[in-house]
């Protein structure tokens, strides 16, 4: 079978789909085709004459009534100069995510919290090992307590407010707004001394 009569066998094939139900990756493939047709300022026609496809094909494409064959979405990415994985974006919508409003978020108790220093948890990813875990720190009285924390993994502190030195194994950085630090996990870090109250940081940890 030639190429050409290939082609035509897929539009049989869709043919034969019509009327039934769509699934989910037909309904995404559909889609993400008619976003990319549109985006790019085509017609039904013209994507058919690019793509060799006819136009009641890339109809029933759009319209999610067809299951497309791998030479099919290699030639609507390839008239659509997009990604052949560019038509699949959305298929896997089962992830997990948090989102937290501005001042909420779960407090945590640490080594610090009753001398004024409050670790707010932004947020987390349940069941994964490899998940950041970013928390907004405040700190508000200048005691003596200054908790050191040692953890396996990488941390990123970026100051927001206020002004500190920081310390990270034998070494001490003078933080201020817009300043940044990425530190090894397993060295001893934290406050060593606050210089402007309130301090606010956000400190993003990744196993």
């Amino acid at each position: 079978m030639t190429e050409h009569a290939a082609d035509h066998a897929g539009d049989d094939d869709g043919a034969q789909a019509d009327g039934q139900a769509a699934g989910r990756l037909e309904q995404v493939i559909a889609r993400q085709v008619r976003h990319y047709r549109t985006a790019a300022g085509l017609s039904s026609a013209e994507l058919a004459a690019r793509t060799g496809l006819s136009k009641a094909m890339i109809s029933r494409v759009e319209t999610a009534t067809t299951s497309c064959s791998l030479t099919t979405l290699q030639r609507l990415a390839d008239g659509l100069e997009v990604p052949v994985t560019a038509l699949f974006r959305g298929a896997d919508t089962d992830r997990d995510a948090t989102f937290t409003k501005s001042g909420q978020g779960s407090l945590t108790v640490r080594s610090g919290t009753r001398h004024g220093h409050q670790y707010r948890v932004l947020g987390t990813l349940k069941g994964r090992t490899d998940a950041l875990e970013p928390t907004l720190v405040t700190l508000t009285d200048a005691s003596d307590v200054f908790p050191l924390f040692q953890h396996p993994g990488t941390e990123f502190i970026y100051m927001l407010a206020g002004r500190m030195v920081y310390g990270h194994g034998s070494y001490e950085y003078a933080m201020e707004p817009g300043d940044s630090l990425l530190l090894d996990g397993e060295g001893p870090h934290g406050p060593l001394e606050l210089l402007d109250l309130p301090i606010t940081f956000l400190a993003i940890s990744a196993k």
